[in-house]
């Protein structure tokens, strides 16, 4: 066959894709997986069944133990024997190796007398320093045709698009393929793919731009909305404020009227009640004076009690109240065009910019706007009321002149008592 060229050396970092033909073989540090599994064997402790913890002790019996189990054993089969640190001389002891049940006998340092096993610790420090890497690590891997098992992927297939081996292109699956060698197609595509992943990030700084703008644009409408409904808030308490003063007025002046008029028929009632008990007290003495028997007598009070009651009937008594003079119609209000007139309160458009720079006072504040300064003037029922800001209602639209707002419209504003009827 064709003589075998060796090929480059595998490439970190490349990834195996599904498909392509060549496997992968491993070569560690310290073997396959499987030896890693016997040494981790060699290394358990026979005591706790877990790998051995230093320091190691190794027994005369070449066997190995933790020196914490080794101790373990030494005090349950020497009770009576006292620990390191104890004022009392012990002579030492003896305990059997749980591996072979070789007798071991210690002196009085028990256990601390056994010489440490410093290759066993070295081994555990190195075979858990291996087994913290990956088993395979990527430097390892070496990708192998899977046509030609012994031959290293070395080039790479341009018209297929996969790596592969000198022989493939020889006489293999691609000998009519055009080829470019490994190291040459991986600078070119890690190069693309370093642009690209610049063109993310850099998009990716754009598209975060864009959302801390757009959350800042979340900000700035909830400020607004924030502000607006305060104003809102404020223009409505005014315009309340205004209906509530101009309906205490108008109470007034019922109240007013009222009283009056009170005043007037209870005038009338007090004055006829005097007439009746005068009338009454008459008609009780003429009664008296018919009774009397003596002639005589009866005519020197006759004369005088019938010029008395001649008088008292021809008395002439104020007039009473005119037929529906306790009727309080002409106090009525009309209000139906104004509710429906607030009903159509709505925002007007265009008026952000100019209420964005007008200041609106809080209740209470010097130059915030009364119930007093309501006022009725101009011709067709121009009403300008004070701090009710700016709204479009139908027919009726609210322009901000300053300070003050101004309702327009062709229909007259009834704020006063109508005719009765």
């Amino acid at each position: 066959g064709c003589e075998r060229r060796p090929g480059p050396g595998p490439r970190p970092g490349r990834t195996i894709a599904e498909g392509m033909n060549f496997t992968v073989g491993f070569k560690p540090l310290l073997g396959d997986a499987h030896s890693m599994d016997n040494l981790e064997k060699q290394l358990i402790c026979p005591i706790c069944l877990e790998m051995f913890s230093k320091p190691v002790v190794i027994l005369p019996c070449q066997h190995n133990l933790c020196r914490k189990c080794a101790n373990d054993i030494f005090q349950a089969s020497n009770p009576l024997w006292q620990s390191r640190g104890s004022t009392t001389v012990s002579s030492g002891g003896r305990f059997r190796c749980p591996s072979c049940r070789h007798e071991v006998v210690l002196d009085r340092h028990g256990v601390y007398g056994l010489q440490r096993n410093l290759l066993v610790e070295n081994i555990i420090d190195i075979y858990k320093q291996e087994s913290s890497r990956p088993l395979h690590s990527k430097a390892e891997q070496h990708l192998m045709c899977e046509e030609h098992e012994d031959e290293k992927i070395n080039i790479y297939c341009l018209s297929c698009e996969v790596p592969t081996c000198s022989l493939c292109k020889v006489f293999g699956a691609h000998k009519d393929c055009e080829v470019a060698p490994l190291p040459t197609i991986y600078k070119r595509q890690k190069s693309e793919l370093s642009d690209g992943i610049a063109m993310l990030v850099a998009g990716n700084d754009r598209v975060q731009a864009v959302i801390t703008q757009m959350e800042e644009v979340c900000q700035t409408i909830e400020d607004n909305s924030r502000r607006q409904k305060q104003l809102l808030n404020q223009r409505f308490e005014t315009l309340c404020a205004v209906l509530e003063e101009r309906k205490g007025e108008l109470l007034q002046a019922l109240a007013q009227e009222q009283e009056e008029k009170l005043q007037h028929v209870r005038g009338l009632i007090r004055q006829y009640g005097d007439h009746l008990e005068a009338s009454s007290k008459l008609v009780e003495s003429a009664i008296q004076s018919m009774e009397e028997p003596q002639m005589a007598l009866y005519l020197q009070q006759a004369k005088e009690l019938i010029n008395k009651v001649g008088t008292m009937s021809k008395v002439e008594l104020a007039g009473r109240p005119e037929p529906g003079y306790e009727s309080m119609e002409q106090f009525s209000v009309s209000v139906e065009h104004v509710a429906e007139m607030l009903r159509t309160i709505d925002f007007q458009p265009g008026a952000l910019g100019e209420e964005e720079d007008e200041e609106v006072p809080l209740d209470g504040e010097e130059g915030s706007a009364g119930p007093e300064e309501e006022r009725l003037d101009g011709p067709e029922g121009e009403c300008g009321l004070k701090g009710l800001g700016w709204f479009s209602a139908g027919p009726f639209s609210v322009d901000c002149v300053g300070a003050e707002v101004h309702f327009n419209s062709r229909q007259p504003l009834l704020w006063d008592f109508g005719s009765p009827g």
